[in-house]
């Protein structure tokens, strides 16, 4: 198993692509880190239509802020991961030296967590440096308690489940530009606009799908503050969440790679 996953490290750490995303990675979480830093501490929480959340639920935010660019890039790298390879035509030869297919898509899920994981210490670096700089200069605590540890290690696992995601996706769409598309539009744009649709013109939605949803799962295990005060939907609990988020990955990947081991590969 060790020799598939190596080779599906180096298959992407052997590109250009891998640095141009961790600097896209390490830039977004420090520009979110510094913007979210200065705009909740401007005001004071739950004031004046402010967001509202505890002092803790304040740094998260800081430091999580770009966790939302961070997981679609993720998202993005997970679909990548395998569409390439239809792309390209190189899933055959893959599967070739690694002849059990679910062994070569398990090698995959765990390169891809991997990958999650760098990237996720990368975007905290980034934010953390900036963000603690930040709250610091106004007269904040950068650390408020331990929860904020937790925090910052759950963001890891976050992004390694939505790289998994994506490599759902790309399975599922096994051509590439269209899997982006459909993937990143419905993460950043259709199902943001499907929870706010939920939370305001379906009380049942509001309390039963919208917190289920990938992007409402993240928010909850990051313990972010919480927008739109009483209007917003019901948050679940952090490990509630992250159940609900390896739920998703676990099917989309899980479906992807039962598909993959059944079909004819041309």
């Amino acid at each position: 198993m060790l020799a598939p996953v190596r080779a599906e490290l180096l298959k992407f750490f052997t590109t250009r692509l891998w640095w141009g995303m961790a600097i896209a990675v390490f830039l977004t979480g420090a520009a979110f880190a510094a913007l979210f830093g200065y705009a909740l501490t401007a005001v004071p929480l739950g004031t004046d239509g402010t967001p509202t959340g505890t002092p803790t639920q304040l740094v998260n935010t800081v430091y999580t802020g770009g966790l939302s660019m961070g997981y679609l890039l993720l998202l993005t790298i997970g679909i990548l991961q395998i569409g390439s390879e239809y792309r390209h035509k190189t899933i055959s030869s893959t599967f070739l030296t690694t002849p059990r297919r679910v062994q070569a898509m398990l090698a995959k899920v765990v390169a891809l967590l991997g990958v999650g994981v760098f990237y996720g210490v990368v975007s905290l670096a980034g934010s953390v440096s900036v963000g603690a700089a930040v709250l610091t200069s106004r007269g904040f605590n950068a650390f408020p308690s331990a929860d904020v540890g937790r925090t910052l290690a759950l963001s890891l696992l976050v992004l390694g489940l939505w790289a998994l995601i994506g490599l759902g996706i790309g399975i599922l769409i096994p051509n590439q530009v269209a899997a982006l598309l459909i993937g990143v539009g419905i993460a950043w744009i259709v199902e943001p606009l499907l929870s706010l649709a939920l939370t305001f013109l379906w009380s049942w939605g509001k309390d039963n799908v919208v917190p289920y949803m990938p992007s409402q799962a993240t928010n909850a295990v990051v313990n972010a503050v919480v927008q739109g005060g009483t209007e917003a939907a019901p948050r679940l609990s952090w490990w509630v969440a992250a159940l609900v988020l390896i739920g998703w990955a676990a099917v989309l990947s899980g479906f992807g790679i039962w598909r993959t081991a059944r079909q004819d590969i041309a």
